[in-house]
């Protein structure tokens, strides 16, 4: 059986790997400038050869005292007898330093499969109830009740105010304007070869005679309390729609009026 290395032969063995790598540099660096000092011989000029000369001489100079080094620490080192303190020493720091082994990982102990039916799921954490907030209700705020102005009656404000009547004839003054727009937008929708002649003969009245008399009865009709007031709305919505605003396309209007809008 092999004796195994004491703590010296290990430094030993230590020192010399730690240094390998630096001789074989050295090594490499040495065999190039050689390599450089061949090429610059074949050159004309001698001076060409004196750099690789310097590298190659100083390579081998750290070669050669590395070397040196190394031969003498191997055969110190390996001297039998009794040791100096300096072999003492180094072999104490070399036992320190030794690499403790590693400890042995233990596997853990397998666990014991709890039964499903002993799992007991835990309750939901309910959250409280949020205080009661006793916030004042803000009060209303105050609406401002605007009687709305009548309409169709923009024309007649210097002659004739709709507001200083009583709110059932302004009703009715409202009431009349729209269903004096909506009568002649029918008779439009309903003739509208015919009004379209009528605009360029002038002559609307007479060629829509018997659609605009009917209208009229049922104007006169619903609306006959407010007819003595200066205000016409029948007038109006046959010149803005049947005329397309142009009074004179009527013809003669065979109804009196006393509002007329010529």
């Amino acid at each position: 059986m092999a004796q195994e290395p004491n703590a010296v032969e290990q430094a030993i063995a230590r020192a010399l790997r730690d240094n390998l790598e630096h001789i074989q540099r050295t090594s490499d660096e040495l065999h190039h400038a050689v390599n450089d000092v061949v090429s610059a011989c074949a050159s004309n000029r001698p001076t060409n050869a004196l750099p690789p000369l310097l590298r190659a001489q100083t390579s081998a100079a750290s070669l050669t005292a590395a070397l040196e080094v190394l031969s003498r620490f191997v055969a110190l080192s390996l001297q039998t007898g009794p040791r100096s303190p300096l072999e003492a020493q180094i072999t104490d720091l070399v036992g320190r330093t030794a690499p403790e082994p590693a400890p042995v990982r233990q596997r853990p102990a397998p666990s014991q499969p709890t039964p499903m039916s002993a799992k007991v799921a835990p309750a939901p954490r309910v959250p409280p109830p949020p205080a009661p907030s006793f916030e004042e209700e803000p009060e209303p705020e105050a609406f401002e009740l605007v009687e709305p102005a009548p309409v169709g009656t923009e024309e007649f404000e210097g002659e004739f105010d709709v507001n200083r009547l009583s709110p059932e004839e302004q009703e009715l003054h409202r009431r009349a304007n729209r269903v004096a727009k909506v009568s002649m937008q029918d008779i439009k929708m309903l003739r509208p070869e015919q009004v379209r002649l009528g605009r360029e003969n002038r002559d609307i009245c007479i060629r829509l005679k018997d659609d605009i008399e009917k209208a009229h009865r049922e104007y006169d009709r619903r609306f006959k309390p407010i007819m003595d007031h200066p205000v016409d709305y029948f007038y109006r919505w046959l010149v803005e729609i049947l005329a397309d605003g142009d009074p004179h396309a009527l013809g003669e209007y065979p109804y009196s009026t006393p509002a007329r809008h010529h």
